[in-house]
């Protein structure tokens, strides 16, 4: 049973997509359960745990079931973490998944949109949301492996 009081995710705000033919919303997710790991290239915790942990949960899950989502969400050293140095990122990681750029707010602040809408206290942040487009999980630093695994389980069998 789905508790109704649970937040709807806030909708992503992606300036740019990689691994992606056309842009992703969470509405064309619906029915899958959606691992969003927000994370910056210069993130030791992103690099040692956070992408190494999406990249398991991309090979480990059926793609029509499960739907990991990168999201490089920019806060500090904005020259550094460029869009290019990104693509360049992403294959040197071999990061298959797609990843959105978090877009830049308008009033020109450091926070990027979709990391204000999540209310993300930093990098690396983990976001799981059910199938109804609920959050289930919201977490900052490290998740453990078995309690994200042991979580996707239980959402995949809830109706």
């Amino acid at each position: 049973m789905i508790d109704e009081t649970l937040p709807l995710a806030p909708p992503l705000s992606v300036s740019q997509w990689f691994h992606a033919r056309t842009p992703i919303t969470l509405d064309s997710l619906r029915g899958r359960v959606v691992v969003l790991h927000a994370f910056q290239m210069l993130c030791p915790g992103c690099v040692a745990h956070g992408i190494p942990q999406a990249k398991e949960v991309h090979r480990q899950f059926a793609r029509e079931e499960v739907a990991v989502i990168g999201l490089h969400t920019v806060f500090e050293h904005h020259e550094a973490m460029t869009p290019v140095a990104l693509a360049a990122f992403l294959h040197e990681y071999r990061i298959e998944f797609p990843v959105g750029v978090d877009a830049r707010t308008d009033d020109g602040g450091d926070i990027p949109q979709t990391m204000r809408a999540y209310g993300m206290r930093g990098t690396p942040t983990l976001v799981v949301i059910d199938r109804v487009g609920r959050i289930r999980m919201h977490a900052f630093g490290s998740v453990e492996d078995l309690a994200l695994g042991a979580l996707i389980g239980r959402l995949l069998v809830e109706s």
